[in-house]
């Protein structure tokens, strides 16, 4: 039976994105997204509630990040969620995190508001150029294979320089 691990956001960048390198020199991306939902609470009240969410970012989309991205910058990021474990240096003890690794990422930023002014790239990103009648302007976007390049190693979770 086939199975599902799909994510999608539209949020805002708490902070500027944080970009390292692995030890073969592939960039990495850090970025803290954060969504918000508008709800009526039981007292009949609407209330406000943010939810933050750890996105990672591996190689081109990485570097797109890092020089476009800025802290109150609107993003979209299609990904998957994954779980990496660790031990805690000081107490020992073993640490979880769930993060979203992301493969897509449009910038839906204007001038102006946070995000930068990506308007494409020829070193291997691809970008595309649409809007729709609503108003959201999906206006820059890239993608990022499923698959490393042939030749090169997988990236596993101790490439993960934070």
């Amino acid at each position: 039976m086939k199975s599902v691990n799909k994510v999608i956001l539209i949020g805002n960048l708490g902070k500027d994105p944080e970009i390292k390198y692995t030890p073969q020199g592939t960039p990495v991306a850090k970025i803290a997204l954060a969504t918000n939902e508008h709800f009526k609470g039981k007292d009949g009240q609407w209330q406000d509630r943010t939810e933050w969410h750890n996105v990672v970012l591996w190689q081109r989309l990485a570097e797109i990040a890092g020089e476009y991205l800025k802290k109150g910058g609107k993003v979209y990021i299609e990904g998957r969620l994954q779980t990496r474990s660790w031990d805690d240096k000081q107490t020992g003890q073993k640490k979880y995190m769930t993060e979203v690794v992301a493969n897509d990422l449009v910038l839906l930023s204007g001038r102006g508001e946070g995000g930068g002014d990506y308007a494409g790239s020829s070193r291997g990103a691809s970008a595309s150029s649409s809007s729709s009648a609503g108003g959201n302007n999906f206006d820059q976007s890239v993608h990022e294979p499923e698959h490393a390049p042939v030749g090169s190693s997988p990236i596993t979770d101790e490439d993960i320089p934070f």
